[in-house]
């Protein structure tokens, strides 16, 4: 019998998987609008999600799907949607809504780094939210799910566009406290989220709703862009207190290059979790981080082209090169409305038979 390395703050099954279907498939499919009221209007909130539950236990509810397909519950944001706006939108920036997309951010282009972290809980913005909440709870005496709360430079670039990047060496000391005060508002919104919901980042990768403990996930999509010298001067810092402060921790890299990053990852603190974009190469990432779980992204793109046994034969490769059931999940996020069901069925498929025939028997942490 095999032994696996397990991480005993998560406690997750074995090659955990989960699937989120972008606004353009719920739109063109089930005919949901994500209007501002989808986000904001308290009996649309429930509603909605209760319906998206339904939709997806009807479809594939033999893969657990849709468990709670037959409650109301007061979700405070959209768990089933890949949509982080709403802490760009308390920092200052516009956002659009339409009917079939994801709330698009309008950078807002600040001449400067100046930035006061109390103003954002002042915003309309965030008093919208507080009005949401305040009426769930008021109904239902409770309050569950969580709201996308993006990450550090991803909500720079929303306030400061492609200028940052010649902040970066115009003025260094000027970006690392504006990164420190975009922190402190992640931090005071995504911690007072968690004190009352329980979670905090279902709506950044629901994979994460299947673990023990809430994991604390900082979106770093945006990395991709810039050099492991930049992050280590900018922003690892930050990384390096919430891994120590709000364990599980875990990163969400999108990018088609974690792997870039797998030496300095390594040496923060603790790293429980690590999103790891299409592309990224499973074997060297694991290599450097042999007790970090690894969720495998599959790409929503390639996807739609590619066949079932291309699927099949993807998700067998990038496991196995995992190397570990108990550290491994898959995801595909953000399909849109021309994946077919026949491809999200051999998604799940071919993970459930992973776990069949793969000897999960755990070993010592």
């Amino acid at each position: 019998m095999a032994e696996y390395i397990r991480n005993a703050i998560l406690n997750n099954p074995p090659i955990p998987v989960d699937i989120v279907l972008s606004p353009s498939w719920w739109y063109k499919h089930e005919g949901i609008t994500f209007d501002e009221d989808f986000f904001f209007h308290p009996a649309r909130r429930v509603e909605a999600e209760r319906k998206m539950e339904q939709v997806l236990h009807k479809r594939w509810g033999r893969f657990g799907l849709g468990s709670d397909c037959d409650k109301d519950l007061p979700q405070v944001g959209a768990v089933h949607l890949a949509a982080g706006f709403l802490l760009s939108e308390m920092l200052g920036c516009r956002v659009e809504y339409k009917a079939d997309a994801p709330p698009q951010v309008v950078p807002a282009e600040k001449e400067d780094l100046h930035l006061e972290p109390e103003d954002a809980f002042e915003s309309n913005a965030f008093h919208r939210f507080l009005g949401l909440t305040d009426s769930l709870k008021a109904k239902y005496g409770y309050l569950v799910g969580d709201v996308n709360w993006s990450g550090v430079l991803n909500l720079a670039l929303d306030l400061r566009g492609n200028n940052l990047f010649m902040d970066f060496f115009d003025r260094g000391d000027e970006v690392k406290g504006f990164f420190q005060k975009i922190s402190q508002v992640v931090e005071r919104f995504s911690v007072g989220v968690e004190n009352q919901t329980g979670t905090s980042s279902i709506s950044v990768n629901r994979t994460v709703r299947f673990f023990d403990k809430p994991i604390f996930l900082h979106s770093e999509c945006s990395h991709t862009m810039i050099s492991t010298e930049d992050y280590e001067k900018f922003l690892m810092q930050i990384d390096e207190n919430w891994s120590e402060g709000h364990r599980p921790f875990g990163i969400h890299f999108c990018g088609k290059d974690p792997h870039r990053y797998a030496e300095v990852f390594a040496r923060l603190p603790h790293l429980d979790f690590l999103d790891v974009g299409w592309g990224g190469d499973v074997k060297k990432l694991r290599q450097a981080l042999p007790n970090t779980f690894l969720n495998i992204r599959l790409s929503p793109v390639e996807i739609v082209n590619q066949s079932e046994d291309e699927i099949r034969n993807a998700i067998t490769r990038l496991v196995q090169d995992s190397g570990n059931p108990y550290l491994t999940g898959v995801c595909c996020i953000n399909m849109d409305d021309h994946v077919t069901d026949e491809k999200i069925t051999a998604i799940l498929e071919t993970v459930q038979q992973l776990r069949q025939s793969l000897d999960t028997q755990s070993g010592p942490l």
